[in-house]
């Protein structure tokens, strides 16, 4: 998110008429964000969004002139801070992930289902706006530690507090969706990053936690 700006500038780049409609209407009714523009595939988006004009953007993967991803990736190369979040009916969880060893700034994810729904998308926006990694509610908590990986190891109530921060809720909400202290949540943090071998050297821990959380969970 640009320094300067006091709300997060988003673009929309959505070939569902409908959908891309909803978003606008979602986008333009909350005080922390400004609607730049709306764009119905790559040959639009390329034309409305020049690097630096925006935060974030919300990117269909798949769009009737090409593909979602790649242009998310030339964009975000032109403009290494720009924030990207993938829409898809499908599951892309895997595609976050090969994606983000790639790019400058990992990406974030919402099922077209979630992405219309204000508080889930207000929520995401402004968490991957803020540097984080976001990935949809239903399916984050749909995902099973696979076996022998080290999310694995976690306790119950670890992998909870490492879900709701993949939902990009902040400690002081986990902490009370949880029923528990902030401080738990925060030695619960500690305790995941130790486990997950995450150091100092991360330049986010809990972007670095959440990677680790899509590369070694399956959705039951």
């Amino acid at each position: 998110m640009d320094s300067t700006s006091k709300t997060v500038r988003v673009g929309i780049v959505e070939d569902e008429d409908l959908l891309r409609s909803m978003l606008v209407d979602l986008a333009s009714s909350h005080p922390g964000l400004t609607l730049v523009g709306a764009a119905s595939g790559v040959v639009d988006a390329k034309a409305k969004f020049p690097p630096g004009s925006i935060d974030l953007v919300l990117m269909d993967v798949a769009l009737g002139d090409g593909n979602g991803v790649a242009l998310g990736v030339s964009m975000q190369r032109a403009d290494p801070r720009l924030a990207v979040m993938l829409l898809s009916s499908h599951d892309v969880m895997d595609l976050v992930v090969s994606i983000s060893t790639n790019v400058p700034r990992p990406w974030s994810y919402l099922s077209k289902r979630s992405s219309v729904t204000r508080q889930v998308l207000f929520r995401s926006i402004e968490a991957a706006a803020k540097g984080e990694t976001i990935l949809d509610p239903e399916l984050a908590e749909q995902s099973a530690p696979r076996e022998g990986t080290a999310v694995s190891q976690l306790s119950h109530a670890q992998l909870q507090v490492l879900r709701l921060v993949a939902q990009g809720f902040s400690n002081a909400t986990a902490a009370e969706l949880l029923g528990l202290s902030r401080r738990s949540v925060e030695n619960h943090l500690q305790t995941i990053y130790r486990i997950l071998g995450i150091t100092s050297h991360d330049a986010s821990p809990r972007v670095a936690a959440v990677l680790q959380f899509l590369q070694q969970t399956a959705r039951k």
